[in-house]
C-alpha cells in the first residue's frame, strides 16, 4: 500500500467517525428538554 493510499483511507476514516460524531450530537440534542401533548386524557406534560 503505498503512501497515497494510507492517506485517503485515514482521512476517509475521520470524516466517517466525524459523521457519526455529528449525528450522534444531533440525536442527544433532540431527546432533552420538555414534551408536552394534548389527547383525549387532557394536557401531559413530560421532562426528558
Amino acid at each position: 500500500m503505498n503512501r497515497s493510499t494510507l492517506y485517503a483511507v485515514l482521512a476517509a476514516a475521520v470524516v466517517l467517525i466525524g459523521g457519526l460524531s455529528y449525528a450522534l450530537y444531533q440525536e442527544q440534542q433532540k431527546k432533552s428538554g420538555i414534551e408536552i401533548s394534548v389527547g383525549n386524557k387532557g394536557v401531559a406534560i413530560e421532562t426528558k
